[in-house]
């Protein structure tokens, strides 16, 4: 049976660029007939992934600077630095049957992504076989020098985040994973638009008879309640750390902390825009997952005090009620939830828990039981 760890939350973000478009505005979308600010999956999830990484101590990278890599830690062995590349240029020529194509940078022609101590084992198959490319250096047409299934081997390896999140590589099918995680588009609840910020910067030695600014230009920000949203397949997580009951509980522990506590860095030093959300509601639901997002259809209103949250908190609320009542309550394992307000009563929420430590521990029991942990 297929599981489905729901995750939606509440967050106020005051004045921010989260998120910017190729003209530097912050990104919008229209919904409902209302503009609204938008922060693109991409964004956030990089956010998470690096948050996971860091807990699991199993950092990965999504580059194209392996040869480069390659090369300098090669260099850093005492090899020569026109042997150095051409073993690195040599990595990506040797990657599966055709090689990984690369440009005249160096680079790979497409991102890989992969664990960071690839580089050194990468490295160590070009020490193991420098005869090899000493005396293919230089010749016109080399061929594959280093050996195309080792190097594929290495470029295949997983690490928890590669796992919950997926990797495609069209060069070397064999190395693609599905995605467990699926991250949508976080949006605001209520109808928002970028807003200009004309900002001057001081010449601090000008004289004291000198007026005006070293510098002026215009920025755009944003503020909102945004509406939060992702789901994990703890099948498909399962499956892709091979049955590991253990690891999986820990790897969806650490994404939904850090799905309810990390921010996309943008514009942090000008802006630093770090709040939490207001709200946390997760679900365990067998067959399907279900986002929430259409209680926001409808552009919430502000209150009698001007504010967006807790008008935004009671949409959400009525609208799962709503939502529990056309399904029946079925195909759901649990569901809670954990307020800002412990005054407020979310019935359809489910069960109150004081703090996000709490209501993840709950979740995670009800998506991998500890009973079944404890079999491994």
């Amino acid at each position: 049976m297929t599981l489905y760890l729901d995750l939606s939350a509440l967050q106020s973000v005051p004045a921010a660029n989260l998120n910017r478009d190729d003209l530097g505005s912050p990104k919008q979308v229209r919904y409902g007939n209302a503009s609204r600010i938008r922060v693109s999956s991409q964004s956030w999830k990089r956010a998470i992934r690096l948050g996971v990484e860091q807990d699991l101590g199993e950092k990965a990278a999504r580059t194209r600077l392996v040869p480069a890599k390659v090369q300098r830690a090669l260099e850093s062995t005492g090899w020569p630095a026109e042997l150095a590349a051409f073993a690195g240029a040599q990595v990506a020529a040797s990657a599966g049957k055709k090689g990984i194509g690369t440009e005249s940078a160096g680079h790979t022609s497409v991102l890989l992504f992969l664990p960071e101590a690839a580089i050194d084992e990468l490295a160590a198959v070009c020490t193991e076989h420098r005869q090899a490319l000493e005396a293919a250096q230089g010749k016109k047409k080399p061929g594959q020098v280093l050996p195309p299934q080792q190097i594929e081997t290495i470029l295949k390896r997983r690490t928890a985040s590669i796992s919950l999140l997926g990797r495609m590589l069209a060069e070397l099918p064999d190395a693609n994973v599905d995605g467990a995680a699926q991250v949508a588009h976080a949006f605001t609840t209520h109808a928002a638009e970028p807003q200009r910020d004309y900002f001057t910067a001081v010449d601090d030695w000008l004289g004291e008879a000198e007026t005006g600014s070293g510098h002026l230009d215009t920025a755009e920000f944003s503020a909102g309640v945004f509406y939060r949203y992702a789901t994990v397949n703890v099948a498909d997580l399962l499956k892709n750390l091979d049955g590991d009951t253990k690891a999986a509980r820990t790897v969806l522990s650490s994404f939904a902390e850090h799905f309810l506590l990390s921010l996309p860095q943008a514009k942090k030093n000008s802006t630093a825009p770090h709040t939490v959300p207001d709200l946390a509601y997760l679900a365990v639901r067998e067959h399907r997952p279900l986002s929430l997002a259409a209680a926001f259809e409808s552009p919430v209103t502000a209150d009698q005090q001007g504010g967006f949250s807790q008008p935004s908190r009671q949409a959400l609320s009525a609208y799962t009620g709503n939502l529990n009542r056309l399904t029946g309550n079925r195909n759901r394992r649990f569901h809670g939830h954990t307020v800002i307000n412990p005054e407020e009563e979310h019935t359809s929420l489910g069960t109150a828990h004081d703090s996000f430590d709490q209501l993840i521990d709950a979740a995670i029991d009800a998506a991998v039981p500890a009973a079944a942990q404890d079999q491994q």
